[in-house]
């Protein structure tokens, strides 16, 4: 092992400088570059353009359900994961390894598979299709399509970011709350809750970073019907496809980029100030 870390510190510079370069070239090129433009393209014509881009009702209205589908996808996978972590860190049962499997699955199925497995269930000439529409509910093309693809895409974040925490935590502290005579609920509240809470927040940022981008499901299941179903990254693939529309495409990029960036500063900035107790919990 020391032998290992001398040779990592002991390289010579030219390597160092080279895997650095390397490194930075590939960010500036493939994260920051590509950021850049959609701003630069955004704001070439002044701050009118966007604002009245930005107001269009159509790009309202994906931007209404684009927070809609996230604010029901995000809870929902915010109780799944709790349920699923407590489950898996504090039991042991038949199908376990399943379960952890299976919680991993939207990482390994491509999101665009995911949607059509939903029209294939409640489409019009799916499974359950003629049943839904006998009874006038409206699944596929609709708002509990987007947000059924929504929660499916996202259901890893927070049950992945809590099951090693609390596997890491183990079951000491609920067993003494437990004995003590604390209910289960009262124990969840006062004894788990607050040893996971930060590791929680963790994975509901990623979970509604990864909703409000969410493209490919849900651009099967949503019908792509504008002012009803588009979300705002179909709704700059349409403003994008459209020559006239380009200022406005770039316009609600920026602003579904700057939501991401929100995120990305609230996480960094939980890190920042957690980071050690969340390292501490993990290695408890």
């Amino acid at each position: 092992m020391a032998d290992v870390y001398r040779s990592s510190i002991g390289e010579p510079t030219a390597v160092r400088r080279v895997l650095i370069g390397t490194t930075l070239l590939f960010l500036v090129a493939f994260l920051l570059l590509p950021l850049v433009v959609v701003f630069t393209q955004a704001f070439a014509k002044g701050l009118g353009p966007v604002l009245t881009a930005l107001a269009d009702a159509d790009t309202l209205a994906s931007i209404r359900l684009t927070l809609l589908a996230a604010a029901i996808a995000v809870p929902l996978n915010t109780f799944f994961g709790i349920a699923a972590a407590w489950a898996v860190a504090k039991f042991e049962f038949r199908g376990k390894s399943l379960l952890v499997t299976l919680i991993d699955l939207p990482f390994s199925v491509s999101p665009v598979i995911a949607g059509m497995v939903f029209v294939l269930l409640f489409g019009a000439h799916g499974w359950f299709g003629p049943w839904l529409a006998a009874h006038g509910v409206k699944i596929v093309f609709a708002l509990p399509g987007i947000v059924l693809a929504t929660t499916f895409v996202t259901v890893p974040f927070v049950a992945r970011e809590l099951i090693p925490l609390m596997q890491a935590q183990g079951t000491d502290e609920e067993l003494a709350a437990l004995s003590l005579g604390a209910s289960g609920w009262r124990t969840f509240w006062h004894v788990t809750l607050p040893n996971i809470r930060w590791g929680l927040l963790y994975g509901v940022l990623l979970c509604n970073a990864r909703a409000m981008g969410e493209f490919g499901a849900v651009s099967v299941v949503s019908g792509h019907i504008r002012g009803l179903t588009n979300t705002m990254p179909l709704e700059i693939e349409l403003l994008y496809n459209d020559a006239g529309a380009l200022n406005a495409a770039f316009a609600v990029a920026a602003l579904l980029a700057l939501l991401g960036f929100v995120t990305l500063v609230a996480k960094n900035f939980l890190e920042w100030r957690h980071g050690d107790e969340l390292a501490a919990l993990r290695g408890h």
